[in-house]
């Protein structure tokens, strides 16, 4: 067992190590606030982790004020198999940018298998498969070069595929993915126009301490790798008292500043806000990015649905 632990530290050191020697490209995936509790979206090997079938959706506006800017929208539902080493959840993303708007559809699978002989520390390994679609409508906004107003729409379908690793207990976790391995288009909108996406990593992470018997605080961090662009850094910590009320701070290394807040309105039903305030010269045109979010939560028959902080 000291081996098998051994070797997945190695690996784990291994490739971290190959993230953050990548080199940087303009393209980036969506990205969240709220990413702790939308675990799916950038790490297939969650899928089946929360233990009851969980259904996420999530709405984000950015800098608002700024025509074209992004919106967002994100749904994902997942669950345990019979087989509660598996887990199979499906995840959707709308993302608008100017004229383009981008969907992805993806169906995701994990296998989870013990670490140490008592089953605290488990890993999961996730595979993603589904669709992208990219359409583009060049007479919306205003552009530089006039002449984008009389380029063709497009419309172009491309499949995706993607892995992850998430090594977790039920005090800490640890995942890394590569959303899609495979070459898709996007829209580039510094040079509005069609791009070629590159290979994204993200390395997630986060760790629950106990303040009290009524006070839960969980650092977290969103590292995000693309070839061509400089990595970016999302650091967040977030207090849970009474299992019922979360409260949090979050910063996006160079770009804002977050405040987060959480409600457990029932054991099944939560709803986010995160607001960002942008730190950049964007801030003297825009008023700020929203975020909210709804996740609901089935309980089993025969078990008891508690708070989750991961």
């Amino acid at each position: 067992m000291i081996q098998k632990t051994s070797f997945i530290k190695s690996l784990i050191l291994v490739v971290f190590t190959a993230l953050l020697s990548l080199e940087t490209q303009a393209q980036q995936d969506p990205q969240y606030t709220q990413y702790m509790y939308n675990t799916m979206s950038v790490n297939a090997a969650y899928a089946g982790q929360r233990d009851v079938l969980s259904a996420t959706a999530l709405y984000r506006t950015q800098w608002v004020g700024i025509d074209g800017a992004p919106k967002t929208v994100t749904f994902g539902i997942h669950s345990p198999l019979k087989n509660e080493r598996l887990g199979l959840g499906l995840n959707i993303v709308s993302d608008q940018l100017g004229p383009a708007e981008e969907t992805s559809i993806d169906l995701n699978f994990s296998y989870t298998i013990p670490v140490d002989a008592s089953g605290d520390l488990e890993l999961s390994f996730g595979l993603k498969g589904g669709l992208h679609i990219l359409d583009t409508d060049w007479s919306k906004g205003l552009f530089q070069n006039p002449d984008r107003l009389f380029n063709e729409n497009i419309n172009l379908i491309s499949p995706t595929l993607g892995a992850a690793m998430y090594l977790h207990s039920d005090r800490w976790y640890l995942g890394l993915s590569v959303p899609n391995i495979f070459t898709t288009e996007h829209y580039d909108d510094f040079q509005e126009s069609i791009a070629t996406e590159r290979l994204h990593y993200f390395l997630i992470g986060g760790y629950v301490f106990d303040l009290s018997e009524r006070t839960k605080l969980k650092p977290a961090f969103l590292v995000k790798g693309v070839s061509g662009a400089p990595l970016i850094a999302d650091l967040s910590v977030n207090a849970l008292f009474n299992d019922k009320f979360t409260l949090g701070l979050a910063y996006r290394w160079d770009d804002s500043v977050s405040g987060l807040v959480g409600f457990q309105i029932t054991p099944g039903l939560f709803a986010g806000y995160a607001y960002d305030a942008t730190t950049t010269v964007l801030n003297n045109y825009n008023s700020g990015t929203h975020e909210i979010m709804l996740r609901f939560e089935l309980q089993q028959i025969g078990k008891i649905l508690s708070p989750r902080f991961f």
